[in-house]
């Protein structure tokens, strides 16, 4: 059995949870989180990360104890946190993360109607949130049939009417309060891309966090790869909608870097369970030295974010 590296140490603390919510306050503490008052976006920050804590007990998702998936989404999450203003932002991840815990008890249930309705009800209130995120759904229906192998016609037409129920009420309050334009206001920012491409526009910020989670991905991968293995079949296929999932955001920020906080939210997201695998389920000295990297470059950029974007300084 080879020997725990510092990394393992920490991976299987039952403290590195508590102890990256001590962090994640007092980030959010340094931002301006009383100044600014972003209660509702503190409370659905806590949701979210409460629901990748149940994300990764369903579905094992690590083969060992470890709250390493929660852990990784509140560290890159601090490293992002010029991201923390946003309301819309805040309740989006919420519901792609709700979206995620319902669709994986999807799996290999072709009859899982309620579920997937579910899982699409979340989906339809994210793109209430932001609009762009349809462009993901018809891979999330091809994931569904490739990894998930929950797709079928019922399935398939359960997910729409899910879909489609935010908007029904949605629509029901626009028709009695007379408001028309409302709608085609949301669904016309589907056509704001920007041509050419003008990547001038993205801060340092972004850019520094947007090449750590690419690292990180890169590195998840590869691990992912190399030991896949060692993992169920059925957690294969949930790694794989991760890793497919946050292959598409980098592909979108490429094309419409003018979506940047969205696709960066749903890269934190992707990004959480990959890197969490590989630091938790490798235990040699290169990787340790990976872990110290990792870690070092999060503090780094989480420092100079917080430096860069808070009010209090």
């Amino acid at each position: 059995m080879p020997k725990k590296q510092v990394q393992n140490k920490i991976a299987e603390s039952k403290l590195t949870l508590p102890v990256a919510i001590v962090f994640a306050i007092g980030v959010w503490l340094l931002c301006g989180l009383t100044v600014h008052h972003w209660w509702v976006q503190l409370g659905c920050f806590a949701v979210t990360t409460f629901l990748m804590v149940e994300l990764n007990n369903q579905n094992a998702l690590l083969r060992i104890y470890s709250r390493m998936v929660s852990c990784a989404f509140l560290m890159l999450s601090c490293v992002a946190c010029f991201l923390i203003p946003s309301i819309r932002g805040g309740f989006l991840q919420l519901f792609v993360v709700a979206a995620y815990l319902m669709l994986f008890q999807t799996y290999q249930d072709k009859t899982a109607v309620g579920k997937t309705y579910y899982a699409f009800l979340m989906l339809g209130l994210a793109s209430m949130a932001d609009v762009h995120i349809v462009f993901f759904l018809p891979f999330v229906w091809l994931l569904m049939r490739t990894n998930l192998m929950s797709l079928s016609w019922r399935t398939w037409f359960s997910s729409l009417l899910g879909l489609l129920t935010p908007y029904w009420f949605l629509c029901s309050w626009l028709v009695y309060k007379a408001n028309f334009t409302q709608l085609v206001d949301h669904f016309s920012r589907l056509t704001d891309f920007v041509f050419p491409v003008n990547y001038a526009r993205l801060s340092i910020s972004f850019m520094v966090v947007l090449a750590l989670l690419f690292v990180s991905t890169l590195i998840g991968i590869v691990h992912f790869l190399r030991k896949s293995f060692n993992d169920k079949i059925r957690i294969r296929m949930l790694i794989g909608f991760f890793i497919w999932m946050n292959l598409l955001s980098i592909v979108f920020i490429v094309i419409q870097p003018n979506q940047q906080d969205m696709l960066l939210r749903l890269m934190i997201i992707n990004t959480s369970p990959l890197i969490a695998h590989f630091i938790a389920l490798t235990s040699t000295r290169y990787t340790n030295m990976m872990f110290y990297f990792l870690s070092a470059a999060t503090l780094l950029i989480t420092v100079y974010n917080v430096w860069s974007t808070s009010s209090l300084f």
